[in-house]
């Protein structure tokens, strides 16, 4: 069991928060998806029926954000080397170099509409992009927070009121 002390804090501005994968515990500044609830889009295909609760789509709209997010990652690290793997730079430096590369990488895209490294990661086909996800169970040692519980359970019921006035 990791204790309080030695969990890592990572800082959010109020009200943000990371998403995160099933292997991370739902505590402050991160976002889980519920357990044992449909998530992966695989899993919403066409023929699926639609959300039957508040639960399965909070589920739903997690995981259409985490792929946006995984794309802009996957995109960066082809584009650019130095981000595909670990550095021993300062994390002063660590921080300029990812800074740099996204600001070349927008650069890039308002000049170039059809981005070939785009394209590419387009072919990839859907066994390759679950081949990315992350078990990364040895973290559910961090209880779930029940404030961010609580927290994912409004939101959740927020969308859910949202979705049953618009359908």
């Amino acid at each position: 069991m990791v204790s309080n002390a030695d969990k890592p804090r990572y800082r959010t501005r109020k009200g943000n928060y990371y998403l995160c994968d099933n292997g991370y515990a739902n505590t402050e500044g991160f976002l889980g998806p519920y357990k044992g609830v449909c998530y992966h889009l695989k899993e919403w295909g066409p023929m699926a029926s639609r959300p039957q609760n508040a639960m399965e789509l909070f589920n739903l709209h997690h995981s259409k954000a985490r792929i946006v997010i995984e794309r802009a990652f996957g995109i960066m690290k082809m584009r650019w080397g130095i981000l595909r793997s670990s550095t021993f730079y300062p994390v002063k430096t660590q921080i300029r170099l990812i800074m740099s590369c996204f600001i070349l990488n927008n650069f890039i895209w308002s000049e170039m509409p059809d981005d070939p490294i785009e394209r590419k990661l387009d072919s990839v086909t859907e066994n390759d992009q679950t081949e990315l996800e992350i078990d990364a169970a040895f973290i559910d040692d961090i209880e779930s927070s029940p404030q961010w519980n609580a927290e994912r359970d409004a939101l959740a019921q927020t969308m859910w009121l949202n979705y049953m006035n618009n359908t």
